[in-house]
């Protein structure tokens, strides 16, 4: 995916997969049915998979299969299936690492304002994804955005991911999808993370699927560009985020509606 004019096609653009890469069979079988389900709908789509997980509230937490080993897997999604993939990176040396495989480097919210990986990121020449800390405004985003197009790179996505609401609770405003957008950035709603409930007393952070149709919809009346969604044949047994996947089963009725509303605001 050279630039993010390949997103614009008048619908918006989806990003989806597993939270992390629990192995090739998995994600080749999720890549298959989202992408299929995306052609048919018109809507232009992005495989996310985590080939390391090292946000973990808990040392005993799944972290990965191996870095190599996931990011080859990623890199097979994208020649099997012809789309974009991306994953999320958390040190500078992991944006080369990771640019060999994928074409979109994501930017961890907790990290949003790391000036050195931000650049690291941006010195690939990929697009670089950068989630808005829970910690920050819509307004401060223009910061984030502002060291990757100095650093040469035009290719920037900001995405809504919630704001921190108490110590286990996140809530979103959605005056913050037209803010950032005033200032040209490419903008993405993160359906799921948005409803995490971290800090629970388990070590596990939890969270309110039930939601995330909600979550979607407001997002695309509101007219963001792009959908963030991770999602899972069986969020119960996921490795890592169970807790705020949506079921496999559940995507296709749902973007069959985000679809509509998408065509009635236009």
């Amino acid at each position: 995916m050279p630039h993010l004019k390949h997103l614009s096609t008048g619908n918006f653009f989806l990003i989806a997969g597993p939270c992390a890469i629990e192995g090739e069979e998995m994600a080749l079988s999720i890549a298959k049915e989202v992408s299929a389900l995306c052609n048919r709908l018109e809507i232009p789509y992005i495989f996310k998979g985590s080939y390391r997980k090292a946000n973990r509230s808990r040392l005993d937490s799944f972290t990965g299969i191996g870095d190599e080993k996931a990011l080859k897997i990623l890199q097979k999604v994208r020649e099997e299936f012809g789309v974009p993939v991306t994953t999320d990176i958390h040190t500078e040396e992991e944006a080369a690492l990771a640019a060999a495989y994928v074409d979109i480097l994501q930017i961890p919210a907790f990290l949003c304002r790391q000036t050195s990986l931000l650049v690291a990121a941006a010195e690939t020449g990929k697009v670089v994804n950068v989630k808005k800390g829970q910690f920050l405004s819509p307004d401060a985003m223009r910061f984030a955005q502002d060291k990757v197009l100095e650093s040469g790179n035009e290719k920037v996505i900001l995405t809504e991911r919630g704001t921190t609401f108490g110590y286990q609770d996140l809530v979103i405003d959605f005056r913050g999808i037209p803010t950032m957008q005033s200032f040209g950035a490419t903008v993405v709603l993160d359906c799921t993370h948005s409803l995490q409930q971290p800090n629970q007393a388990s070590g596990v952070t939890g969270g309110q699927p039930a939601l995330i149709g909600a979550v979607a919809r407001a997002g695309i009346a509101v007219g963001v560009d792009g959908l963030f969604i991770e999602t899972h044949p069986e969020p119960a047994k996921a490795k890592s985020d169970g807790a705020n996947m949506l079921p496999l089963a559940q995507l296709e009725g749902l973007l069959e509606q985000l679809v509509v509303i998408r065509s009635a605001i236009k």
